[in-house]
């Protein structure tokens, strides 16, 4: 079957075509968000410079809630539903997935030169997995081993509450409730832990240093890059709060087959984790602590994983 893909992210979509579980690697192509009004007119487009009128099947990766077939975008005013992917690609085999989802059902088709360690463990051959993204936005989702497939639930874990583990957590959590025009009451792990919430940390930090200051988060990396102090704490308080959080979700999905992060963020502070105390952070959990030092942690380097992730799902017969 032909299939076209689609990793739809808050700022770029990515589409592809696939043969069966394959994607093909030269037909990938990427398109700004901000260029369209829905989804539509890019898989339109796509096709079309392709010189392609239809296909069999279409499988597209949403980054936002997915509820009986229908995707709303957390980051982005978009919906999208199956009318709108037969009206686009003329298939009628269409499936649409949460974009953690469709990372969680590639992870058993991953190069292993594509996954960096950054916590040590051991991992248990055929145990159930996480894969956490960090990016635009932010999510987790477990990932199950099934006699059928990889069965992963749908998630948006990203919205749950900032953990609180010291005094100045509790204060960033506070700052980040009224800080930015994005401010909504609330410390979310994705507030924290997203693009912005690099961002938000920043602010926070230089806020501390007596003069509160709004970077970028490509400003921040590349501040990093060059040594600077703030820059430098920053990436150490958010790398704090992430191993807070991955400590949480492993309590709750008990992953021995391994902690998989993916996405911009992830991908960027990879050379830091380790050095600023991830795994610290990961096992700080009182008694709990032996417990979590057996749960690997890796960064998936592959930037494409969820296009192979749709290509799986639908090549093994999945719905939704």
């Amino acid at each position: 079957m032909t299939a076209l893909l689609a990793d739809i992210g808050g700022t770029n979509t990515r589409v592809a075509l696939a043969d069966g579980k394959v994607v093909r690697p030269d037909s990938i192509a990427k398109f700004s968000n901000a260029e369209f009004d829905s989804l539509e007119p890019i898989l339109k487009r796509y096709l079309a410079e392709a010189g392609i009128q239809s296909v069999e099947g279409a499988c597209v990766a949403a980054a936002g809630p997915v509820r009986n077939g229908v995707a709303e975008m957390t980051n982005l005013s978009w919906v999208i539903d199956h009318p709108q992917l037969t009206r686009a690609t003329g298939a009628t085999n269409v499936a649409i997935l949460n974009d953690l989802q469709a990372q969680g059902q590639a992870l058993n088709h991953i190069a292993p030169a594509l996954l960096r360690s950054v916590v040590a463990g051991t991992a248990v051959a055929g145990a159930s997995m996480l894969v956490v993204g960090l990016g635009t936005g932010v999510n987790a989702a477990p990932v199950h081993h099934t006699a059928w497939g990889s069965l992963v639930p749908p998630s948006e874990c990203g919205h749950v509450s900032m953990p609180i583990r010291t005094p100045r957590d509790l204060a960033l959590a506070q700052f980040i409730e009224t800080y930015g025009p994005e401010a909504h009451g609330f410390a979310g792990v994705e507030d924290a832990l997203a693009g912005r919430g690099l961002e938000h940390i920043y602010a926070f930090v230089t806020q501390e240093a007596g003069h509160l200051s709004a970077h970028s988060s490509a400003q921040i990396m590349a501040d990093l890059a060059a040594g600077a102090p703030l820059a430098r704490e920053a990436a150490r308080l958010y790398v704090h709060i992430l191993g807070a959080t991955l400590g949480n979700l492993a309590l709750t999905h008990l992953p021995y087959g391994g902690i998989f992060l993916i996405g911009g963020m992830a991908r960027a502070l990879t050379p830091y984790m380790a050095e600023m105390g991830l795994a610290a952070s990961l096992t700080d959990k009182g008694r709990f602590e032996g417990f979590l030092s057996s749960f690997p942690v890796w960064v998936v380097e592959d930037d494409f994983a969820a296009l192979t992730g749709c290509a799986a799902y639908l090549a093994s017969g999945g719905q939704g």
